[in-house]
């Protein structure tokens, strides 16, 4: 764990003060968006162990988490719940380099405010943890999804299903665990 907090800072009067925990198992990451974070402003924490998250956040009580959906262990689905009676004014952002439609859908009905895929930089996290409610005026857009993503949406929405037991999810979708498995540890397939 890295507490970093910036003093007589010129962005201070600019950029409200607020917590910020970013959770993710990459260390790099971590890293470099602390810092980004730590030069806007924002006291910031880190943490790269998922058995950490919940300890770190009652000492630390944070205003906004960026969480990663991936993490040795854990999702980052179900520490939602857990940040959130610690604090229920949290500001939960999800971050992932795995995106689903499944995934993003349970997020935000456990309570995170938003979803992003990776890279996202630090301008674009803070700008989606100080929206109140989404954008309305943001355009939609109509692309058909290619075989192989619908495949990656189902996967994950049958995984989802089944809490994330791989082996009940290839039940499921008549398929041995290992060729699941293998599915997965891909990145999805672009639309």
């Amino acid at each position: 764990m890295t507490v970093r907090t910036m003093e007589n800072s010129a962005d201070i009067t600019a950029t409200p003060v607020s917590n910020i925990m970013v959770v993710d198992d990459d260390v790099t990451f971590c890293r470099v968006l602390s810092n980004a974070f730590s030069r806007r402003g924002f006291e910031v924490c880190t943490v790269h162990d998922s058995a950490d998250i919940i300890a770190v956040a009652e000492l630390y009580v944070p205003d906004a988490v960026v969480l990663d959906l991936r993490m040795p262990g854990v999702s980052g689905l179900e520490m939602i719940s857990p940040l959130r009676s610690i604090n229920q004014d949290i500001r939960i952002l999800v971050l992932t380099g795995y995106a689903s439609i499944a995934t993003a859908i349970e997020a935000i009905k456990l309570g995170a405010v938003y979803y992003l895929t990776k890279p996202a930089d630090a301008d674009e996290i803070i700008a989606r943890l100080h929206e109140k409610d989404g954008n309305p005026t943001a355009p939609v857009k109509n692309e058909f999804l290619s075989a192989r993503r619908v495949e990656w949406e189902h996967i994950n929405k049958v995984l989802m299903e089944c809490n994330g037991n791989i082996s009940a999810a290839a039940r499921r979708l008549g398929m041995h665990r290992r060729s699941l498995q293998r599915k997965m540890n891909k990145h999805p397939v672009r639309r």
